[in-house]
């Protein structure tokens, strides 16, 4: 068990679940927090990783710091997916073990399992048959990373424990166009749509102010602006997605997430994630979410819905859908002690209600 005053290396705590991890163990009166943010501390970069460790000397490491992206992004940058994230989890476990750290959480993603695994996804679907074409370097580089949690905790007697978040939305949530995850994404497209639809053209440069789309800012002209929009299916007439929107997806709140995981560091040590007596000890992660899902176009109409948008939903069938299905079985999960609090539709307006005040509030600071 972790003490109050145990400093706690929360690697990422600038993310959107690192930061949400950071703010759940503040109110449980953890306060001896330690984060860098990239500027302060590349994790890409062995020997600052291990300066960092020799000065702090951490008993507890949360390693939340991913590089992440959605479906184009995992497409385009595959190299990017597997190098990065293999450096990182190589640098933040390696130094965690070779400076005796106390407790260690690795967090993944439920990307991790086959494409046609079977649903719901039990822990010991792992490795039983390919993986989903588009995203298979950040899945191999996440299984690399639980693989060496369970092979320093067998081997060493370490206490590292991962856990599979499923897909997860929330504050401080990624929504560039180009490489944010789909809640995200499809937010910010019905938003600017809606914007556009009703003449809203201050509201349009606003976001294109905080968040610029491929060098178009809310100072370029409304031609520039509408064109570049268009690009990614966002017009005053319609919102157009990615593929068919029928599969099936799970989501979680990233402050729910937080909450489990920080359940699991305080709560959760490695001999509790396999039964006793297994003489072939594997799949010793724990998945995190609701056990709920609803297809792609479900999703879509309560963001259509909580926006108010009037115009058009349309599908570009020609691109990809990804995973058929990716729902996470969480019975290991509930019977460690933890379940889920926010519902999908109370979640979707949380994260629009947070991001229209993000919106308004770096416009006022501008």
């Amino acid at each position: 068990m972790l003490e109050k005053n145990s400093k706690i290396y929360v690697a990422g705590h600038r993310g959107l679940v690192g930061s949400a991890i950071w703010n759940n163990l503040k109110t449980r009166g953890y306060e001896n927090l330690v984060g860098r943010s990239h500027d302060e501390l590349d994790l890409l970069n062995p020997v600052a990783v291990k300066r960092f460790f020799d000065e702090e000397q951490p008993d507890a490491v949360v390693l939340a710091a991913a590089h992440v992206g959605g479906i184009m992004a995992n497409l385009n940058y595959r190299a990017d997916f597997i190098y990065q994230n293999l450096q990182i989890q190589q640098n933040v476990i390696g130094e965690s073990f070779r400076h005796g750290v106390n407790k260690l959480l690795f967090l993944g993603s439920t990307c991790i399992y086959p494409r046609m695994a079977s649903q719901p996804m039990r822990e010991d679907a792992l490795l039983t048959s390919e993986l989903e074409y588009t995203n298979e370097p950040y899945a191999i580089a996440k299984i690399a990373g639980l693989k060496m949690c369970e092979s320093f905790s067998l081997q060493y007697g370490c206490n590292y424990v991962a856990v599979m978040p499923t897909n997860l939305y929330g504050p401080n949530d990624n929504f560039h166009l180009e490489n944010s995850h789909v809640l995200p994404a499809m937010i910010r497209k019905v938003h600017l749509a809606k914007c556009l639809n009703e003449g809203r053209w201050a509201d349009v440069r606003k976001d294109l102010d905080l968040r610029p789309v491929k060098g178009v800012t809310g100072t370029s002209s409304e031609a520039e602006i509408t064109r570049e929009l268009a690009t990614f299916g966002i017009t005053a007439e319609a919102v157009t997605l990615w593929g068919t929107g029928s599969p099936m997806r799970e989501f979680l709140w990233s402050e729910d997430m937080a909450d489990a995981s920080v359940h699991v560091l305080l709560n959760v040590d490695f001999k509790d994630t396999y039964a006793p007596g297994t003489r072939e000890i594997r799949n010793c992660h724990i998945n995190v979410g609701t056990g709920k899902e609803l297809s792609i176009r479900e999703l879509a109409q309560k963001v259509i819905s909580t926006v108010d948008f009037k115009g058009k939903l349309l599908w570009d069938t020609s691109k990809p859908d990804g995973t058929p299905r990716k729902l996470t079985d969480v019975s290991k999960l509930h019977s460690l002690g933890w379940h889920h609090k926010i519902e999908i539709d109370e979640g979707v307006r949380k994260l629009y209600d947070w991001y229209k005040q993000g919106i308004c509030i770096n416009h006022l600071h501008a």
